[in-house]
């Protein structure tokens, strides 16, 4: 390692960037790199610029994907190497809205059943009952899952902070046949070294490989079963405030989201179309 990346890497960790920004910094600066063969702090503005715009035009990299790049590469000439005249900015754009998709508890099931092991089974219904995100779940400890008051603790959730969800009394029943079967120590859901958590990608292997198996087309990644949490919630009557507490949302402008998603208001609503008395074409000739 060299001594200016082991530089970049210092000033990232006493600002206590997360573990997954301090990777996303890090690969956009070696990305530079690479692209130009030279050390990033030998480049000029004109050399970034070029690079930025080589991604967007030829990589066809999505505008968020850019931005993070962005962001690696300003923090990179801002912070490590104090130079702030490198102007690293692209013409804002507005970024589009997509509503989740949101699956039926038909789907849910068949997506549990179609598990490969008890293994993969709970993980899948540990992030949904939870309404987890990826990262949260892959970090469980076996301490985090409380029994006694039927809560899981995630600790440290995005922004750094801690909160508590609910405990599935189903979910406890398959927790406690998948730790007799595995017998798990520190982490709940461990990588092929029990010492080391489940990597993300395999956490995303694991839902594709049902989703497929169960024949779902709907949704896209495995945060999927966090938006169907939230939605399934707020369909049972649970209030927003509560849905945000549970999702650790810093606004409850991010959970408000769910109301355009959720089937029991939309279908309590009657289309005009259903007001008009129509006749038959046929009789009125």
């Amino acid at each position: 390692m060299t001594p200016l990346r082991q530089k970049m890497i210092n000033d990232m960790k006493l600002r206590n960037f997360s573990p997954r920004t301090q990777y996303a910094y890090e690969s956009a600066v070696a990305g530079l790199a690479q692209f130009f063969n030279c050390s990033p702090d030998m480049l000029n503005n004109e050399n970034v610029q070029a690079y930025l715009v080589y991604l967007m035009e030829d990589r066809k990299l999505s505008w968020s994907s850019c931005n993070i790049v962005i962001s690696g590469l300003r923090f990179f000439y801002d912070v490590t190497l104090s130079k702030q005249s490198m102007s690293l900015t692209i013409p804002p754009r507005k970024k589009k809205k997509y509503l989740p998709e949101i699956l039926s508890t038909e789907e849910l099931e068949r997506l549990f059943v179609c598990a490969c092991n008890l293994k993969h089974r709970s993980f899948l219904m540990t992030t949904y009952a939870g309404g987890l995100r990826v990262s949260e779940v892959v970090r469980l400890k076996l301490t985090d899952i409380d029994s006694k008051r039927m809560m899981i603790r995630v600790e440290q959730g995005k922004g750094n902070r801690d909160r508590y969800t609910i405990l599935s009394e189903r979910l406890l029943k398959e927790l406690r046949e998948y730790w007799k079967m595995y017998h798990p120590q520190l982490w709940l859901f461990h990588a092929k070294d029990p010492k080391k958590p489940m990597p993300i990608g395999t956490a995303q292997k694991i839902y594709y490989h049902a989703k497929s198996t169960a024949q779902i087309k709907k949704g896209k990644g495995i945060h999927t079963l966090r938006h169907c949490f939230a939605t399934h919630l707020l369909e049972a009557g649970v209030d927003l405030r509560t849905i945000q507490t549970l999702m650790g949302h810093t606004s409850i402008s991010t959970t408000m989201m769910y109301l355009q998603v959720t089937r029991k208001k939309l279908t309590s609503i009657k289309s005009p179309l259903d007001l008009l008395e129509i006749h038959d074409s046929k009789q009125i000739i």
